[in-house]
């Protein structure tokens, strides 16, 4: 809480009280009437409105409460987050679904820089405050391997290889139907859906975007593909597999069939991180680290190869 008060002068004199604590306290009309209407405002010792009015001499007091920063990393360990690998340099999580990368606005979620926190893992704290470390992303809904860096080293050495599209980054993806040919490259460019600012899609003025699938399991209904990205593009695989018309199975954003999802009891995109290669920024030593599928991936699966 911030405790502020201030004798009225001459020149505020008859103005509203909102008014008044604006032109004081450099707040705007709207947040100086919230704290009136919240009772965090007393004239002379007694609860004032809005709307009331002050008086040359008057003593203002203002309770203005500290606003919680949307971005603050907050320390709260997750049992479902996994740390596959740990040293001086890096820490390799198994992400999963339902959990983000690092803080949003709007976002009150578990984090994975949260989790971190709280288990006593220390990373780097170069790049901005809430991404401090960070050097690669998932999705909120996409689980699986990633690393994060911890020491500043680390950082400076693992951002320039994702800028270098050195790594290699391996997904696996349940897709509805069968793609024609079974392996292949989409090279299309994607940028923001041109009437929602949460989605994407293939875009003639978007950045230049590659993805690399090959046919794993063909099935009835769907087919597990496993994908390389050559760019790293937000929702670049789901992008990509729905302007194929072959969408990930459950992924409502992006086309699914819903009555597919219902079928395998599956409320997010299935699309997991099996596979991560990098050159360790330390000892220059060429590492992989894997995930398996999580349960719910796993199942839905199950009930495609039944369904054969």
């Amino acid at each position: 809480m911030d405790q502020r008060t201030i004798f009225i002068p001459e020149g505020l004199a008859g103005e509203r009280v909102d008014a008044a604590i604006a032109r004081m306290f450099g707040l705007s009309r709207t947040r100086a009437a919230e704290l009136a209407a919240e009772g965090n405002v007393q004239l002379d010792g007694r609860n004032v409105g809005k709307s009331d009015r002050v008086h040359e001499g008057g003593m203002l007091d203002v309770t203005i409460p500290r606003m919680a920063d949307p971005l603050e990393v907050k320390p709260e360990l997750h049992d479902g987050i996994r740390i596959l690998h740990e040293d001086d340099a890096i820490v390799v999580v198994d992400k999963p679904v339902g959990v983000v990368v690092h803080p949003t606005v709007g976002w009150t979620g578990p984090t994975i820089v949260g989790h971190l926190a709280a288990a006593g893992v220390r990373i780097s704290t170069s790049g901005a405050k809430e991404r401090e470390g960070i050097v690669q992303r998932l999705d909120v809904g996409t689980s699986g391997v990633m690393v994060i860096a911890k020491s500043e080293h680390a950082y400076s050495v693992l951002k320039q290889a994702f800028r270098d599209r050195t790594p290699e980054k391996t997904y696996h993806a349940l897709v509805q139907g069968h793609p024609d040919p079974l392996a292949g490259t989409i090279d299309a460019p994607i940028g923001r859906h041109p009437k929602h600012d949460w989605k994407f899609a293939v875009m003639a003025d978007g950045r230049p975007s590659i993805t690399h699938y090959e046919t794993l399991e063909a099935h009835r209904f769907a087919s597990l593909l496993e994908i390389h990205l050559e760019t790293g593009r937000t929702h670049q695989i789901r992008v990509h597999m729905s302007a194929t018309k072959h969408p990930c199975v459950g992924d409502p954003l992006y086309g699914c069939d819903p009555i597919l999802a219902k079928r395998v009891k599956l409320d997010r995109q299935w699309l997991h991180a099996v596979k991560l290669g990098i050159t360790h920024p330390e000892s220059g030593q060429w590492v992989e680290f894997e995930s398996e599928y999580p349960a719910d991936l796993a199942r839905a699966l199950d009930v495609i190869r039944d369904a054969d």
